[in-house]
């Protein structure tokens, strides 16, 4: 589990970093810059993509290499490099640079990394080793939230210096990742990984169908932001929402992880899909500010419920030779679907107000909960 462990901690500082920024975006570029919501949707529509579309081919890089921690280390680097953009940032232009090159990187490390963390897992763990590293992760992202309302604060609306502060972390992870030791298969193997849709397992292609359609209706959590500030919370009090999401997320991930090792993936994805169904409906009728903290709250359970067990079941699927290239698919089939999502939702909220994403990602919910309990339901014998 050492490799568990050094991933997990290069995860944590660079979330810290990452969750610094993240939550004052949408607030930087609409108050300080002068951004409408759809061009903050266009442009995380445009960052995310970028990173899952990349993820793909790192897993395959990765897989015909036999190597995952030189992609790994050159994915964080590029992370932190692109928190120097944001420093300089003038205009939304510079924003979009930043968000693409932490994005890049994103999608360069993913599919290495998590192979590290699936070759590094006990057998029979899979679940529980995906569940800590999301829990080193999302406790990353929690102690960020926390370092950006300080800054927030201590630096009275100062985003810039918050943005210098992230920094720090950054660095140190890419450096932490240095004490990964390689497992998996020594050297350039034998059997080249193959991207045939037609001979993949049929349960495995059924599952990316209905994360693909689901990631349709699956905008950036940044619109949940922007709703919280419409609704009259305060850029700090926005950040604690956000905080209360990632605590719940952190809480959540490692039992949700080995409960899936005991129960199986399925009973996790249906209640997760489900979860977030609900409160993307909530989110659309909200009213009572109260309310809001539970909505962010059990936000926070979707992602723990889905994220680290939608990674062991691939990895749990995939043959050995194909594992980086598989979970780096799973990710590019969610990548697809990102930008038209948070550009769609961009559009339907500059067009129709800031219910109507809320009420079509609330029905993408519903509907991915029907498809995963059915897709993924026992073999008939």
């Amino acid at each position: 589990m050492f490799n568990v462990l050094i991933t997990g901690l290069t995860s944590l500082l660079t979330d810290i970093s990452t969750e610094m920024v993240y939550p004052l975006l949408p607030l930087y570029l609409t108050a300080a810059l002068g951004a409408s919501p759809g061009l903050v949707g266009i442009i995380e529509g445009l960052a995310e993509s970028l990173a899952s579309l990349l993820k793909v081919f790192s897993g395959a890089i990765s897989d015909r290499l036999g190597r995952r921690k030189p992609l790994a280390i050159g994915g964080y680097g590029f992370s932190a490099l692109g928190k120097v953009f944001l420093v300089l940032a003038t205009s939304w232009g510079w924003v979009l640079a930043g968000r693409l090159a932490d994005r890049f990187g994103k999608g360069v490390r993913t599919a290495p990394r998590d192979a590290i963390i699936a070759e590094a897992a006990v057998v029979g763990q899979r679940g529980a080793a995906f569940g800590l590293h999301r829990l080193m992760d999302t406790l990353g992202a929690s102690l960020g939230v926390v370092l950006a309302y300080y800054f927030l604060t201590g630096y009275r609306g100062d985003y810039r210096a918050v943005f210098l502060y992230s920094l720090i972390p950054a660095v140190l992870g890419v450096a932490v990742l240095f004490l990964v030791r390689e497992k998996g298969p020594a050297g350039i193997p034998t059997k080249k990984p193959s991207l045939n849709w037609r001979v993949l397992d049929p349960r495995l292609r059924a599952f990316l169908v209905v994360v693909f359609l689901f990631t349709l209706g699956n905008s950036s959590n940044q619109f949940l932001l922007l709703r919280a500030r419409g609704l009259g919370f305060a850029p700090e009090t926005v950040i604690l929402l956000y905080l209360v999401y990632n605590l719940v997320y952190s809480l959540v991930s490692y039992p949700a992880g080995h409960l899936s090792d005991r129960i199986g993936r399925r009973t996790l994805l249906v209640l997760g899909y489900l979860a977030y169904g609900l409160v993307y409906l909530g989110f659309a009728v909200v009213k009572d500010p109260v309310a809001m903290w539970w909505l962010f709250a059990v936000y926070g359970i979707y992602i723990g419920f889905t994220e680290g067990v939608e990674k062991a079941l691939v990895a749990d699927i995939a043959p050995p030779e194909q594992k980086a290239t598989l979970i780096g698919l799973h990710a590019t089939m969610v990548g697809i679907g990102l930008l038209p999502a948070s550009t769609l939702a961009g559009f339907l909220w500059d067009t129709f107000g800031a219910q109507a994403p809320f009420y079509f990602g609330g029905a993408a919910g519903m509907l991915a909960s029907l498809g995963m309990w059915w897709v993924l339901r026992p073999a008939r014998v």
